[in-house]
C-alpha cells in the first residue's frame, strides 16, 4: 500500500517536472524569440536610421547644390542684367550724345538765322553795301564816349556795350580817347566821298576814303577814335598813348585795326578800328594777322561767335 503511494506520488512529480520542462522551454523559446525579435528590431533601427544620415547627408548635399545652383544662376542673371543696362546706357549716351549734337546745330543756325550776314564781309574794294542797307538797330553813343558834343554819332546797338567797356577800362589806366565818327549812310559816304575828291583830287581822295558802299562805317561796327592833345584831328593818334594802349588791349573787346602799315586797301589808318568779335579779334592778335588778311570762308566761321 505505501509503494504504490510512493508510485503515485513518483509519477504525479515527474509530470510536474515534465510541465515545468516545457514550460521552461516555452519560456527560454519566448526569450530567444524576444531575443532575436529585438536584434533583428535594433538592426532595422540601425538601417533606417543609417538611412536617415545618409538621406540627411544626401539632403543637405542637394541642398547645398541647390544654393550654389541657385547663387551662380543669380550671378549669371545679375552679369547679364548689368551688362543690358550697360548696353542700353551707351545707346543712350550715343543717342544724347546725337541730341546734343543737334541741338548744338540748330542753337548755331538758330543763332545765324538771327545774325546780320554782312557784318563780316570785307568791304573795303571787295564787297557792296548798297544805298538801301541800315543796320537793324543802331544806338546812340553817349557824349560822355564822343570827342565832339556837336552831333549825336550812332553805333550799332550790339557794338555800344563794348565799345563803352573799353572806354571805360582804359580810362581806369588813365588812358583818354574818344569816338570821334561811327555809323555814316550811304549817303552821307557819298557826301563825303565827294568832298574828299573836290579837296584832294580822286587819285589821293581813293587812297583814304572809300567810295559809298564800300565803306565799313555803314555797317554800324566801325568807328574812328581820337585822344587829347591832337588838335582834333585824326594825324598822329598811333603817336599816343591810346594808340598804344588799343594796340594791345583792343582785342579783349572785339576790336581790331582794319588798315595796318602796308595793307592792300587804303592808307595806314591807325584811329579806325572795327568791331569783329572778341573770338575773332583774339585770333587776329595771337597770330599777328589782319583781318583782311583771312580768307572770307575762314572769317565766316567766326560769325556765329560775333556778340559772344
Amino acid at each position: 500500500m505505501n509503494h504504490n503511494k510512493y508510485i503515485k506520488a513518483l509519477i504525479d512529480n515527474k509530470r510536474d517536472v515534465v510541465g515545468f520542462g516545457i514550460i521552461g522551454l516555452i519560456l527560454i523559446g519566448l526569450c530567444i524569440y524576444g531575443y532575436i525579435s529585438l536584434n533583428s528590431l535594433s538592426i532595422r533601427l540601425n538601417t533606417l536610421s543609417s538611412s536617415t544620415n545618409s538621406l540627411s547627408i544626401r539632403l543637405a548635399s542637394t541642398t547645398e547644390e541647390l544654393q550654389l545652383a541657385i547663387s551662380n544662376a543669380s550671378s549669371t542673371l545679375l552679369n547679364a542684367i548689368s551688362n543690358e543696362n550697360q548696353n542700353v546706357q551707351e545707346q543712350l549716351g550715343g543717342v544724347q550724345s546725337q541730341v546734343g549734337s543737334l541741338s548744338g546745330t540748330l542753337t548755331t543756325l538758330q543763332k545765324l538765322s538771327q545774325t546780320d550776314p554782312e557784318l563780316l564781309k570785307k568791304y573795303s574794294k571787295v564787297y557792296f553795301l548798297n544805298e538801301n542797307y541800315v543796320p537793324a538797330r543802331l544806338s546812340e553813343i553817349p557824349f560822355a564816349y564822343q570827342y565832339s558834343n556837336n552831333k549825336q554819332l550812332l553805333i550799332h546797338t550790339d557794338v555800344l556795350p563794348h565799345l563803352k567797356a573799353m572806354i571805360d577800362t582804359a580810362s581806369s589806366s588813365q588812358i583818354t580817347f574818344y569816338a570821334f565818327s561811327a555809323y555814316r549812310s550811304f549817303a552821307e559816304q557819298k557826301a563825303l566821298k565827294g568832298e574828299y575828291t573836290v579837296n584832294y583830287g580822286a587819285g589821293t581822295a581813293n587812297s583814304f576814303s572809300a567810295d559809298q558802299g564800300y565803306s565799313e562805317h555803314q555797317l554800324g561796327t566801325a568807328l574812328d577814335f581820337i585822344s587829347t592833345g591832337q588838335g582834333g584831328v585824326l594825324d598822329g593818334f598811333d603817336n599816343t598813348m591810346a594808340y598804344t594802349w588799343m594796340t594791345n588791349n583792343a582785342y579783349r573787346f572785339g576790336f581790331e585795326l582794319s588798315y595796318p602799315k602796308n595793307n592792300g586797301y587804303y592808307v595806314y589808318e591807325p584811329w579806325h578800328w572795327r568791331f569783329v568779335g572778341v573770338k575773332l579779334a583774339t585770333y587776329l592778335h595771337d597770330n599777328g594777322l589782319n583781318f583782311y588778311d583771312l580768307d572770307q570762308r575762314t572769317i565766316d566761321n567766326y560769325l556765329v561767335n560775333i556778340w559772344d
